[in-house]
């Protein structure tokens, strides 16, 4: 039998989720988003219906999944008659629970990644979590998700959470500080791309030895010398200043820890 899917959202996320479930999963037949241009681009993609209104949703669709940002979940939802059918976010940091007000079927489906529009990637290597209020909700989320990536794992809210936060630090703290290091050249002039092949050697021995035994630079031993020199050269630029004499500090704090 064929799924048919609803798309509440129409983000980065729900681009890539829709157009993987779409290829191998089922049909999306129906994009909800309040920004028109959005669900229609989406929806053209997909070969799908879209509609801005809360009240044009479906009511024949099997599975509804829902990206939107978190504040605007139970807002949303509250809006629309599910008659039971299977609702599932998609949020690294919402409980399951927020969902259980709107269906006696629900559950959540996270994929593990940064998603932008304009790039490809390939759901096969992405990590998915899964979690269910019940064991066939939840047999039957890591079956289908299993046919998009061959990385899925039951989660619950608790330990999602977790992740979510540790992939905070991994990837939106890290590019934050990519966009820093990008300023700060630019202000030198001096071209970011001097430092992809750091940043691709970095990410490489994240993946082959851990992050600890990874760490290098003058924090690790807290070289005062050349710190203090860089504090000083940061004069100009105070929030980079403090970002690295905290960042220092911690580095060479987490590795006097046995």
């Amino acid at each position: 039998m064929s799924l048919n899917f609803c798309f509440i959202g129409a983000g980065n996320l729900a681009t890539h989720l829709a157009t993987a479930l779409n290829e191998k999963a089922g049909k999306v037949t129906q994009v909800y988003s309040r920004t028109e241009d959005s669900a229609r681009l989406l929806a053209q993609k997909l070969n799908a219906s879209y509609t801005t209104s809360t009240k044009g949703i479906t009511s024949k669709a099997d599975v509804y999944f829902v990206a939107l940002k978190d504040s605007a979940v139970s807002e949303v939802l509250a809006e629309i008659d599910f008659r039971n059918k299977l609702v599932v976010h998609c949020s690294g940091s919402l409980p399951m629970s927020v969902l259980k007000d709107f269906s006696s079927n629900y559950g959540v489906l996270y994929p593990l990644q940064t998603f932008s529009k304009t790039r490809i990637v390939d759901f096969a290597d992405i990590p998915v979590f899964v979690e269910a209020n019940n064991p066939n909700n939840e047999e039957f989320l890591n079956s289908l998700a299993r046919k998009i990536s061959g990385k899925v794992t039951t989660l619950d809210s608790a330990q999602r959470k977790s992740l979510h936060i540790a992939a905070v630090f991994a990837c939106n703290f890290v590019n934050h500080f990519y966009a820093l290091a990008a300023d700060f050249l630019e202000s030198q002039h001096i071209p970011f791309d001097v430092l992809h092949p750091l940043i691709l050697e970095t990410a490489r021995k994240a993946q082959e030895m851990t992050p600890k035994e990874a760490q290098t630079g003058p924090a690790v031993r807290f070289d005062e010398n050349i710190i203090n020199n860089h504090l000083q050269v940061l004069e100009k630029y105070p929030e980079k200043q403090a970002l690295y004499n905290l960042i220092s500090r911690s580095i060479f704090e987490h590795h006097q820890k046995k």
